[in-house]
């Protein structure tokens, strides 16, 4: 199994083409651009990549001063391979490590996205203004 890298400016492209890519959880606004990459991995937060033979096949971001959980992606020619996992498990620790308490993640209702949150002990604790559920993880619950 490959192990999950931090992400670098450079990846950004790849790590774009990957989100636009997805099935589930699409992006349907251009709110987010490779231009939104940069502070949520240099500033607010860190991202890791999973690559094979130098292509983004995956990547997660998380927000290291708020506990969100901004982004967590696998192309869907190499979904259940067990890349998303292994990216948010990476994620997870270093958020942890950080100090901080709880994090926190929306995603569509009704997707497998929700079922992997689910399946990886993150409790669903309600739904936002759009229908999103919202999941939690909490530091001490990891214990």
């Amino acid at each position: 199994m490959m192990a999950p890298r931090l992400a670098t400016r450079s990846d950004i492209p790849a790590m774009h083409a990957v989100r636009l890519a997805v099935r589930e959880n699409a992006l349907t606004t251009s709110a987010i651009t490779e231009a939104s990459y940069l502070p949520a991995i240099e500033g607010t937060g860190r991202g890791w990549v999973i690559e094979s033979d130098g292509e983004v096949l995956g990547f997660a971001v998380g927000n290291a001063t708020t506990g969100n959980i901004w982004a967590l992606f696998v192309h869907p020619d190499h979904e259940r391979r067990g890349f998303g996992r292994a990216l948010l498990n990476t994620m997870v620790a270093w958020l942890f490590a950080q100090g901080l308490p709880r994090l926190h993640l929306t995603t569509a209702s009704g997707t497998r996205a929700e079922r992997f949150y689910a399946s990886a002990g993150w409790s669903r604790v309600g739904s936002d203004a759009r229908g999103d559920a919202v999941f939690e993880l909490h530091a001490d619950a990891r214990r």
